[in-house]
């Protein structure tokens, strides 16, 4: 019998009921019967063809009226400040003295005094400086607080101390309605206590091809299920239309990101080549019941749709969105998004306003040049006077509903300073239960699961005892890399967890990241995975699991050879390709990204005193699992698509199953992360190292073999190491994201002299990194140049031929170990004023 047969014998024994979308494609199939190929994949959308929604927010004429009162006293200044969201790192409050903005954010890396690890009470502070100065007028016109959105995306996960449930791909296999709104209840009530009062959630992306480094934003590759919940998370944020609809704990709510962001062929801002009737049955089906529950925003997506980016696709924003579905909010530009429309830049774009982009989001220093572009084209007619009333009408319609003109100061509002909503019993408890929830048993062989009362558990990994690797991207950080356990005070380790559960049964546990033991357990519980990640740096060329780096493997090997048996607890973002380690397991455990609550593992997997865990698995997979690490390349709606285990799929207690051994087969792939520029001994594919003038290259060893370059420059005169792209690579998204070049180093010997890392793309640009060489002598230490550097330089950061240069003149040995573009560590980061 085939893996595959033995899945669906299983499944049909455990009466599983496999979700699919079999509908949508059907419809899709109909709609392009007779269609040409360019048709197709045209970027016009027919908004007649999309069905008419039920909305439950309905328009409400004394707000109509209110609104119409502020827009006629406005001036036009005032007007277009509305339309602009900075980010916290980019702007003062002294300057809302001046400028009347609409909003403010703070972006994945923002936070108050530049510290992520601010406590909230700073972040209650800032908010009410911005919020002093954006009220303080007095030349008769309209007072328009502004409002602070932020990425609340798994709880209020910048906050230090908050609640993070698990991530969307997690709470997709709970198939918990119920539960998601409450959690956005949580979510909004934390937010909240913090002042800031509007969150840009919940994704509703319906992500096909999981390379993609937002995957695990996503609830499923199912429209059906990400549609039963997208919903439910926007009332348990705002909530309840005519109930509890921005009381007192609620927070705005910003559904993103509109439309097709899972569809870019697992590519970060990419495009999404689909007929108009895949992209309304399948990923716009998070839409239409998130705003059928009142959502007040929605985000426009980064990506495009046939070649035309959302930003500026005025058949979809203003055809479909606002006219067709009857959506009176106001839409928020994702980070710099307008940039990227064709013929706009950061700092001047008319063609997104106009295509119904109600605000934008901006980052960087240029936002008064923005400001004033915008004025100019309003004062022209270039946006005309009706697109502007119509931006400014419907945010100050989300400002009236939303409270805003009578909520006062941040820090006078009802739950604002009630910090120990933060971390609370309650919000904990409903984290818990989501975690324990999301579980899915892929694999029990033997009935190793659940662990005995009394035994002697092993806990090894080196994710065993990381709250951040449990935790995932998006968690403190942007990228939620750089955290330690202190830095989530009101979180718990898997770890701690299995020792709390195993001690109450009896039994002793012991932790050892390598695996390492003086008495032999009773069983061994791995815990590894992913570690964190955000956009631009989760994508991934294929689904293997850590292709570089199989220590995880060896370490499931070493336990089975001594004849432990082994229960692997894989973190994970998304579906990945594990079968070697699957097969070394007697039990596999997908835990995806459970946050801070590892207690939640520990009630599935440990069996109390009475020989019965708390709970058995609930999890059922929201998205297929690869049966190769390259089977991205089919479709999953296609009939002869075949996954290792499908949508559905998840085994428990009540019902065991034993999986055959797995193909460990790997077919040859090309495709490679041109991101990671040197690791591990390689440059990225497609590229090569090339040096030049007085510098000699070796290589010496870091964590392997010859996996580290060692340069020494003469001092003899000018030298160049590089490394030079085959063809030229697109880094243009990942410099707007605020991404940097990011080298791992060892210093020998100091610089003599100036040092420089550069990049070329029709222009080179370099910046000055001597001081930025800070690791003490003889140490590993990393430094960052922000990517924005070269392009302020003049390079063409879509066209870049060589993406790192290290050049000097002078005298220099030095060991690089890594290059990549990343997210920067913390610490000082600029163009060379380090």
């Amino acid at each position: 019998m085939t893996m595959r047969n033995t899945i669906w014998v299983a499944g049909a024994a455990m009466g599983l009921v496999l979700t699919t979308v079999a509908a949508a494609p059907l419809m899709a199939q109909q709609a392009m019967a007779g269609q040409t190929a360019e048709q197709q994949l045209s970027p016009v959308a027919h908004p007649a063809q999309w069905p008419l929604l039920n909305l439950k927010r309905k328009p409400d004429p004394k707000v109509e009226a209110r609104v119409d009162a502020l827009l006629k006293r406005m001036s036009i200044e005032d007007k277009v400040g509305q339309l602009l969201q900075v980010d916290i790192a980019s702007i003062t409050p002294k300057d809302f003295e001046t400028y009347k903005l609409g909003s403010i954010l703070n972006g994945g890396n923002s936070a108050p005094n530049n510290d992520e690890l601010a406590p909230a009470p700073e972040w209650l502070k800032l908010f009410d400086a911005f919020y002093d100065a954006s009220v303080k007028r007095t030349d008769g016109r309209p007072v328009v607080p502004v409002i602070w959105g932020t990425d609340a995306v798994h709880g209020a996960n910048n906050i230090v101390g908050a609640t993070l449930f698990p991530h969307n791909i997690g709470l997709g296999a709970m198939r918990d309605p119920a539960l998601i709104k409450r959690i956005g209840a949580a979510t909004a009530a934390e937010t909240a206590a913090t002042g800031i009062d509007w969150s840009f959630a919940p994704t509703v992306a319906v992500v096909q091809d999981d390379r993609w480094g937002r995957t695990y934003e996503s609830y499923s590759e199912d429209p059906a299920i990400v549609a039963s919940y997208a919903g439910q998370m926007v009332e348990g944020i705002q909530g309840v239309v005519g109930q509890d609809f921005m009381k007192p704990g609620h927070v705005i709510s910003s559904v993103k990101h509109f439309l097709g962001d899972g569809g870019t062929g697992g590519r970060d801002q990419g495009d999404t080549r689909v007929p108009e009737a895949v992209l309304r049955d399948v990923h716009a089906a998070g839409y239409r019941t998130s705003l059928e529950a009142g959502a007040l925003t929605v985000m426009p997506s980064f990506s495009s749709w046939n070649g035309e980016k959302m930003t500026g696709n005025k058949s979809l924003l203003t055809g479909v969105l606002k006219e067709r579905w009857g959506f009176d909010g106001l839409t928020i530009g994702d980070w710099n998004a307008h940039g990227q429309v064709q013929g706009c830049t950061n700092e001047d774009c008319p063609a997104a306003i106009n295509a119904g982009l109600d605000m934008f989001m901006y980052s960087g220093p240029g936002w008064k040049q923005l400001y004033d572009n915008t004025l100019r084209e309003a004062k022209s007619g270039e946006i005309t006077a009706a697109r502007l009333d119509d931006a400014v009408r419907r945010i100050l319609r989300v400002k009236v509903l939303a409270g805003t003109f009578e909520a006062g100061r941040p820090s006078s509002r009802p739950t604002a300073g009630k910090f120990d909503l933060l971390g609370s019993p309650e919000h904990r408890a409903i984290a818990r239960q989501a975690v324990a929830e999301s579980l899915v048993l892929l694999k029990n062989n033997g009935s190793v699961l659940p662990l005995k009362a009394g035994a002697n558990i092993l806990v090894a990994g080196r994710a065993a005892d990381d709250i951040g690797v449990q935790s995932g991207g998006w968690s403190i950080t942007w990228q939620g890399t750089d955290v330690k356990n202190k830095d989530f005070p009101n979180g718990q380790s898997i770890w701690s967890g299995m020792d709390q559960a195993i001690r109450a049964a009896g039994g002793k546990a012991t932790l050892s990241t390598d695996g390492s033991y003086a008495a032999k357990p009773d069983v061994a519980v791995v815990v590894f995975g992913e570690t964190p990640y955000a956009e631009f740096t989760g994508d991934r060329p294929t689904l293997e699991y850590s292709p570089e780096d199989k220590s995880d493997l060896a370490l499931l090997k070493k336990l089975k050879a001594a004849g432990i048996p082994t229960v692997a607890v894989f973190l994970s973002g998304r579906p990945l390709w594990v079968n070697p380690e699957m097969n070394v397991a007697d039990a596999f455990v997908a835990a995806f990204l459970p946050g801070t609550e590892g207690g939640g593992v520990a009630d599935v997997l440990v069996a109390g005193k009475n020989g019965r865990p708390q709970r058995d698995f609930h999890g059922k997979l929201s998205f297929s699992w690869p049966k190769r690490l390259d089977q991205y390349v089919l479709n999953k709606r296609d009939p002869n698509y075949d996954p290792l285990f499908p949508i559905g799929y998840g085994l428990n207690y009540a019902a065991p199953a034993t999986v055959a051994k797995l193909d460990e087969a790997r077919p040859a792939v090309t495709s490679g992360d041109q991101n990671a520029l040197f690791t591990r001994g390689r440059a990225a594919a497609g590229a090569r190292l090339e040096t030049t003038g007085a510098v000699v290259l070796t290589r010496t060893d870091r964590s392997a073999q010859e996996d580290s370059l060692r340069l020494a420059w003469s001092g003899t005169g000018k030298g160049r190491l590089a490394v030079e792209q085959a063809m030229p690579i697109d880094v243009s998204r990942e410099s707007n994201g605020q991404l940097s070049i990011v080298v791992d180093y060892r210093l020998r010997t100091k610089p003599t002299g100036p040092v420089t890392i550069g990049m070329e793309g029709g222009k080179t640009a370099t910046v000055p990194v001597g001081g930025a060489l800070t690791a003490a002598a003889n140490s590993w230490g990393t430094m960052a140049v922000p990517l924005h550097c070269f392009a302020d330089g003049g390079v063409d950061m879509k066209k870049v031929t060589r993406s790192f240069m290290m050049e000097t003149a002078g005298k220099l040995d030095i060991d690089i170990s890594g290059i990549r573009i990343a997210s920067a560590p913390p610490g000082p980061v600029s163009c060379g004023a380090n």
